[in-house]
């Protein structure tokens, strides 16, 4: 196996998987970063559902300002998204993806729009 950025992160993100999972009363917020946009999304992994999902592709975000604050308004659309549906609670699967930059903003704008995590 040839091991490069790519490999690393999926076999993080297999390790992060296999300790977290999603339930009813305490969705999991999954997060892609790809090098141009910043997806996330909630999921119920006991039911294999999506329940709310938002990315820096929408026209909501729009593509005012740099990547960081992208994502921090990403992080504010998915958590009101998810006031809508009364998610409070959540587990943060961050992607293998290290805490930081677009990741931890996504994380700062969840947090600012009121999910606990």
């Amino acid at each position: 196996m040839k091991f490069s950025k790519a490999n690393r992160r999926r076999k993080i993100h297999y390790g992060i998987r296999n300790k977290i999972s999603g339930t009813a009363g305490r969705p999991r917020l999954a997060v892609y970063r790809s090098n141009r946009f910043i997806y996330c999304q909630i999921v119920n992994d006991l039911e294999g559902k999506t329940l709310a999902s938002a990315s820096s592709r929408e026209e909501a975000v729009g593509q005012s300002g740099n990547k960081a604050d992208q994502a921090k308004l990403v992080g504010k659309l998915i958590g009101e998204r998810a006031k809508s549906l009364q998610i409070e609670n959540i587990v943060f699967d961050r992607g293998g993806y290290l805490y930081h930059g677009r990741v931890k903003a996504l994380a700062d704008g969840a947090r600012e729009a009121g999910l606990k995590f």
